[in-house]
């Protein structure tokens, strides 16, 4: 177990395989590596760039076709820095961390919003492969803001999966934000479990509908996280650190986490309104 842990936490030097762009500021970037090869759907990795800084993202795919991905939304200078390279360069991973979604039932809605959909990828692909009816529900902004389009298209073309979109300014699919047609959804038909990530404030609405339709639910919590392995504290939100007892967090456990949807801590530990 140590032993694990250990070749876990140690950084890997990779070679970006190839590299996609989503939309004008969502880029996905493609390595090959072992342990990811094996990691489970929204367990996440933290990734060093060099000269610059080392920062976690979750994993966008897992061992497709010898390959696994990050994809990652342009927000700061580490970010930036790391849209910027190309085919060829190298970054530093460790991982992956944290614990997974777990599959049960015979029918799923998988809810998204925005970059919430990468960890939710793989997640739908298991599903599939397990022969779990799925729903998905993406909410983006604006049709521009859409991203996984050719992923997504080839997911929906298997029968047992929907895909509806919606955009808040009505430019692409649904007019609207995403948890309303959630709550139209849960109102007309019944799920074993949900699975969502995104933007926190989408997040607790789903536990809500979640609760007053008695569905479990299993969302993915981000928070501030440095060292990854339970020791900085940084992502600590009630009893439990986001990188060790998550990311992803279940139906009791959201019960207990009083902040969770009301407020986060900031990179120098002050209360910031979710």
């Amino acid at each position: 177990m140590l032993d694990s842990l250990i070749e876990l936490n140690r950084m890997r030097i990779v070679e970006i395989k190839a590299t996609r762009w989503e939309n004008d500021r969502v880029k996905t970037l493609f390595f090959s590596d072992k342990l990811c090869s094996n990691a489970k759907a929204g367990q996440f990795i933290m990734v060093w760039i060099p000269r610059v800084d080392e920062i976690p993202l979750s994993l966008s795919s897992i061992n497709m076709n010898g390959s696994s991905s990050i994809t990652v939304a342009e927000v700061g200078e580490a970010t930036k820095a790391l849209n910027r390279m190309k085919t060829g360069d190298l970054i530093g991973i460790r991982g992956p961390f944290g614990n997974h979604f777990e599959i049960f039932g015979r029918k799923a809605l998988v809810v998204g919003g925005g970059i919430g959909m990468a960890p939710l990828m793989p997640l739908i692909r298991e599903l599939l492969n397990e022969s779990v009816e799925v729903k998905v529900l993406f909410g983006v902004k604006s049709g521009k803001d859409l991203l996984f389009t050719k992923w997504l298209e080839e997911l929906s073309s298997k029968d047992n999966m929907e895909l509806i979109i919606t955009t808040e300014d009505g430019s692409y699919g649904l007019k609207g934000l995403v948890t309303d047609l959630a709550e139209r959804t849960l109102s007309s038909e019944r799920f074993d479990v949900i699975y969502s990530c995104g933007p926190e404030r989408m997040l607790y609405k789903m536990f809500i509908l979640a609760e007053e339709h008695n569905i479990p639910i299993e969302v993915s919590l981000e928070r501030i996280m440095r060292c990854a392995i339970g020791i900085c504290g940084s992502c600590v939100i009630g009893g439990y650190r986001v990188c060790r007892d998550g990311p992803i967090f279940k139906s009791k456990q959201l019960k207990e986490i009083k902040e969770f949807g009301r407020f986060k801590r900031g990179f120098s530990g002050e209360v910031e309104p979710i």
